[in-house]
């Protein structure tokens, strides 16, 4: 029998590329980590990886037992969760992965709840690019990850990964407060702040501009939507945002300005299918669902 320890090993090199990244992921030294996949190569009596460059890329058997590693860990993963629904306690660490806005709004006072709630729960934030973000789930290096999709933007399906939605964010036209036109038609020659070129808040707003029947004048790119807040307030710009970064920002001198048909961006949460019911993750994920509702709607 093929040992689980070994098989996680084999599937991070698949996920991470190269041996040094596995065994840093796992808290391995490489020479460990090549020593414990020669000793699975032993087992599978197959060759499982070949050298190509820097990296190793896996044989076609290796991608089988990848496959089934998936499983395998799945069915752990399902395990745990049941083993710690018999306890009383919620406990534990949870890892948690999210974008900017969200960790400016919704994480601080769920985290405060949390801690009130379950003084034994952990949780651990980090901000990360979106399209990083369930790569790294499904690795298991986040437990929890809050995404957002803008309309007609959805992220295709992910095998592995559960998806709820807790919000609808709108999406709002933002002028200084001396800016008398509420129209997009109306701002053909003013400079506009939008997100870099590929990611979906860009692609979203110039769509938006184009069918106003203009070519948008982008003088600014930041993922930073706390600056566009700013840019906006300075009068170097308008811009089109979500409610969530008006109020994470403390800018005063704009003017937010609701779009025809009152497009919003939809807020989600992924965990890996069969561990999203564990006590500690289902905790943190009920409570940042019921503090959207609160920021959102509030």
């Amino acid at each position: 029998m093929y040992s689980v320890n070994r098989l996680r090993l084999l599937r991070e090199v698949s996920i991470r590329g190269t041996l040094a990244a596995a065994a840093q992921a796992l808290g391995y030294n490489p020479s460990s980590v090549s020593h414990q996949l020669r000793l699975l190569e032993d087992e599978a009596g197959v060759r499982l990886l070949e050298p190509v460059g820097r990296k190793v890329r896996l044989t076609q058997e290796a991608h089988i037992l990848v496959r089934h590693t998936e499983g395998i860990l799945q069915h752990l993963e399902s395990a745990e969760a049941e083993i710690s629904l018999t306890q009383q306690v919620v406990r534990g660490t949870v890892r948690v992965a999210s974008f900017q806005t969200a960790n400016h709004t919704l994480i601080p006072p769920a985290l405060t709840s949390l801690k009130a709630e379950h003084p034994n729960l952990q949780v651990c934030v980090a901000h990360i690019s979106a399209e990083l973000a369930v790569p790294a789930l499904l690795a298991r290096d986040f437990d929890i990850v809050l995404q957002e999709e803008y309309p007609a933007h959805p992220r295709p399906a992910v095998e592995g990964a559960e998806i709820t939605t807790i919000g609808m964010d709108p999406l709002l036209l933002l002028t200084p407060a001396d800016e008398r036109s509420a129209r997009l038609e109306d701002l053909t020659d003013r400079h506009w702040v939008m997100e870099p070129q590929g990611t979906q808040a860009r692609s979203w707003a110039e769509a938006q501009c184009r069918g106003a029947g203009f070519e948008p004048r982008i003088a600014y790119e930041s993922s930073d939507v706390l600056l566009h807040v700013r840019l906006v307030a300075a009068g170097l710009a308008v811009g089109l945002v979500p409610g969530l970064a008006l109020a994470a920002s403390d800018a005063r001198s704009v003017r937010a300005h609701p779009l025809q048909n009152e497009p919003a961006r939809r807020i989600v949460t992924a965990v890996r299918r069969g561990g999203g019911h564990a006590p500690a993750i289902a905790a943190v994920r009920q409570q940042v669902s019921r503090t959207a509702v609160q920021q959102i709607t509030g």
